[in-house]
């Protein structure tokens, strides 16, 4: 198969197509995302190739994005909504968790919600407090919802097809740090991310990468370090620096939650690392955590360790001390082996 070079931001745009010209029930609305294409061009071009009826600008309204999606999907209707940030998804919180996700449920399986919402997340742009918030914990919490955070550019394009496919409300986390192309992992030197657009090998046309199932980026024997999104590559680099043989898990779907990957790995070996860039307090971590600690309680030979973003709100200036870069893992890494 020959395959093509994508940036996160190629992939993401080609599985809207790829499904927009599969399924005519395929839809794609959200602010500028026709004629301009969105704010990160996720969806340049696909205005002009499927019309107008597919591919619409919506008022800067978030509750009536979700809103009228919702009402599309229960029409049978395949709607892809784009919240720009999502940091502005606050407005539309309430039809996401009120209807979207419990439309299944209060109509006793009558009705479905066949819809992905898509969300910029995460920093790294210098989008200060208002543009750099991850708050995937807030949606793995509600039954109902299903939520994904790709970290390269092929399973982006796979998971987004399988979330279009998915007959539930889909949340879709982009991390924007990867949009334009994979990175050595150092938050410390900003130009790095930017120096240069590198792309992933992408397959052509349809293929889904399911929902729900974790992948092992590198295997090891002597800890595991469970992440996803952004915080793959910074556990990458980590684990490459410091020497320690270091198996690392990218969860890619949050919910549902692979845990059988999970506890395989660590009753391997023994100790446990879970790494996001969000705020630490109430964090998904702390649920991994709880998770692995119930179901391999027996094998830990170590406390299994955090390590995330500060809690505090999103900074500016400090956006570089604020990411759990590379040296903030290899502690967590020393610490987890040194326990007895």
């Amino acid at each position: 198969m020959i395959m093509a070079r994508m940036t996160m931001i190629e992939a993401i745009r080609d599985a809207h197509a790829v499904a927009m010209e599969r399924d005519s029930d395929v839809v794609v609305l959200g602010e500028d995302v026709g004629y301009f294409g969105g704010v990160f061009r996720c969806t340049a071009g696909l205005q002009k190739r499927f019309g107008v009826e597919r591919c619409f600008d919506t008022p800067i309204s978030e509750l009536g994005i979700v809103g009228t999606a919702i009402g599309m999907a229960a029409y049978g209707l395949k709607p892809i909504a784009e919240i720009q940030f999502a940091d502005y998804m606050y407005p539309g919180y309430d039809q996401i968790v009120s209807e979207a996700a419990r439309l299944r449920y209060r109509s006793a399986g009558e009705f479905t919600c066949p819809m992905v919402i898509r969300m910029p997340t995460g920093g790294g742009i210098f989008g200060a407090q208002t543009h750099s918030q991850s708050p995937e914990a807030l949606f793995t919490h509600v039954a109902g919802l299903k939520t994904v955070v790709p970290s390269n550019p092929r399973e982006a394009k796979g998971l987004l097809l399988a979330a279009i496919a998915d007959p539930d409300p889909v949340i879709f986390l982009e991390p924007k740090r990867l949009y334009n192309g994979p990175f050595d992992g150092h938050f410390d030197r900003p130009s790095v991310p930017w120096s240069k657009h590198e792309a992933g090998d992408v397959e052509p046309g349809y293929y889904e990468v399911p929902l729900g199932k974790a992948a092992v980026v590198r295997e090891g024997s002597a800890a595991t370090l469970i992440t996803y999104g952004t915080m793959v590559h910074v556990a990458l680099a980590a684990v490459a620096e410091s020497g320690t043989d270091v198996e690392v898990i990218d969860l890619r779907t949050l919910l549902p939650l692979d845990l059988e990957t999970i506890t395989a790995s660590v009753r391997k070996t023994g100790r446990c690392i879970v790494l996001h860039e969000a705020t630490l307090t109430s964090g998904y971590g702390a649920e991994v955590t709880a998770l692995v600690q119930r179901e391999c309680f027996y094998s830990l030979e170590a406390p299994v360790l955090r390590v995330a973003g500060w809690d505090t709100p999103y900074p500016h200036a400090q956006e570089w001390d604020y990411f759990p870069g590379p040296e903030r893992v290899r502690r967590a890494i020393d610490k987890v082996m040194e326990a007895e």
